[in-house]
């Protein structure tokens, strides 16, 4: 399991996950980058969010060894901070941490759960900017979608702290008259939840969020290139009254923290988003203590332009879908097919709308396409064009890396791609976007599901019926229709076949976090 971890450490680097940007040809200016980033950094440390200790116990600690880890602006490679490097010792008193709160966690009532929510809610909200900029600055987003992803991270906890006041169980008619049947729905227990780079928020309040609202408490693992957000987002519940204990994030040595969280009785369920490989290892890890397991994991998204489409809004939604986050989301769309009838006019405006993108720094205002994580994932990009290439894909705009160096890449629109290259096959996890023709709506639906993906897929067409018709032969477990940004925390999000397990947001994201209890009472007569 050691080596799976490691593997995940790696895949997090690669196939980790969402809020809205597109991405750029013309370049931002660099040149007060550095004076821009010390700012933010002074702003961050004045509201009292830089935090590089991590949380057990409701207490600040260093790893036991003292040992740090480096965390880098993938824009410019400087160093940020050093956090503490934790592995299983840390991992295994803050589970004990979170089993001795869950004691009194979830003894009380929902609405003094979901008042103490409500006011994490209102902190995030209060402190956005300079979560946004320490989201920028860690993860390389362009502030404009940090922003977005603190709005759309807050929205989980505003509406999980609602939803506690609405986990309701059940009466059964008996079947015979001295009995009365009930179902109780309560807390699963200690959570362990494994969270990504791509959104360094969301991808924890929308686990977190339910979690706490039904009653568990949480041991997080947040993603070792961006644990700044996670850290000044668990200081704000902290303030907020979430007890100690009940929230305790570690993070450093990925193969000993997962080991640990895999291993130990005490923790019910694993939640996890990142890569389908990775994911599959966290199951089998499970099977030993029979855990609870909800996965959000890899996909590969088609969007699909019918000829009868608005091509304004085809180009609109499909740019929303695909350049987001640099291409860095799963539910980006990763092949787009376009029907023969309009391939050429849509190829165009669709070129023309990734010309007019801003590749550059996130802190300058007019970016809108920020770096890729860091040197592997730029490695990874390459490998897929290389391939498309090398099998008769042209290159119909960018493909190579951008001047400013480092890890940006330029926005590349890559055409004649075919079924047995890479960037039909797998997640590409970058601002590439391949164009793919068909003829029919049936050879359309065969291509977009001729994949073990199955999260998220978009259709743009002016058909009512169609949109039917289509929507309900995608095997996926997200549908946009004539939209490209789909996700919202009172809609359920997650995938079929080996995009994962389960549903996160809404109001069946809470049943991921409840058992079921049945209590049979006799002699009532």
């Amino acid at each position: 399991m050691a080596m799976a971890m490691m593997t995940m450490r790696r895949a997090a680097a690669l196939g980790a996950r969402h809020i809205l940007a597109a991405s750029s040809s013309r370049v931002a200016p660099l040149r007060h980058m550095s004076a821009d980033a010390g700012a933010a950094m002074e702003k961050i440390r004045a509201a009292g969010l830089l935090r590089t200790q991590g949380l057990i116990a409701g207490r600040w600690v260093d790893a036991y060894d003292g040992k740090t880890i480096e965390v880098q602006n993938p824009a410019t490679g400087d160093v940020l901070a050093n956090v503490a490097c934790m592995g299983s010792r840390e991992t295994s008193d803050a589970i004990t941490s979170a089993n001795c709160a869950f004691y009194s966690w979830s003894k009380l009532t929902a609405n003094e759960r979901s008042k103490a929510l409500r006011k994490w809610y209102d902190l995030i909200i209060a402190h956005k900017e300079e979560l946004a900029l320490l989201m920028t600055l860690e993860q390389g987003k362009p502030m404009k979608e940090a922003l977005g992803e603190v709005n759309y991270g807050a929205s989980f906890i505003e509406y999980f702290a609602e939803e506690a006041k609405r986990i309701y169980g059940d009466i059964i008619p008996p079947t015979l008259s001295d009995r009365r049947l009930l179902v109780l729905k309560q807390p699963v227990g200690v959570v362990g939840a494994i969270t990504p780079w791509n959104f360094p928020l969301a991808m924890i309040t929308r686990k977190v969020g339910p979690a706490l609202a039904c009653g568990c408490t949480v041991v997080v693992k947040p993603s070792e290139f961006t644990p700044l957000t996670a850290l000044a987002a668990a200081d704000l519940a902290l303030q907020a009254g979430i007890p100690a204990g009940a929230l305790n994030v570690v993070m450093g040595n990925a193969p000993e923290i997962g080991d640990a969280l895999l291993q130990s009785t005490q923790v019910r369920k694993i939640t996890f988003t990142g890569s389908t490989a990775v994911g599959k290892k966290l199951m089998a890890g499970s099977a030993n203590t029979v855990k609870k397991v909800s996965l959000e994991l890899g996909g590969n998204a088609p969007c699909i332009v019918f000829d009868d489409a608005d091509i304004d809004v085809a180009v609109k939604g499909s740019l929303a879908a695909k350049f987001r986050n640099s291409g860095q989301t799963c539910v980006c769309a990763n092949r787009i097919l376009v029907q023969e009838g309009i391939y050429e006019k849509f190829a165009s405006a669709f070129i023309k709308a990734v010309q007019s993108l801003h590749v550059g720094n996130g802190l300058e205002e007019s970016t809108s396409q920020g770096p890729l994580i860091n040197e592997a994932a730029v490695q990874k990009v390459e490998k897929f064009i290389n391939d498309a290439t090398s099998k008769g894909a042209n290159i119909m705009l960018g493909g190579k890396r951008h001047s400013l160096g480092m890890t940006f890449y330029e926005p590349t629109v890559v055409g004649n791609v075919s079924n047995d290259m890479l960037l039909f096959r797998e997640e590409v996890f970058g601002p590439v976007a391949p164009l793919i023709p068909f003829k029919t709506e049936k050879e359309a639906i065969y291509l977009a599901n001729d994949t073990n993906a199955g999260l998220a897929a978009y259709i743009f067409t002016k058909s009512i019926p169609r949109s039917w018709r289509v929507s309900e032969s995608l095997e996926y477990g997200l549908v946009g229709v004539n939209e490209g940004i789909i996700s919202t925390e009172v809609a359920p999000f997650g995938g079929v076949k080996q995009s994962g397990l389960g549903r996160e947001g809404s109001k069946y994201g809470v049943d991921e976090y409840l058992e079921l209890k049945y209590i049979c009472m006799g002699n009532m007569g």
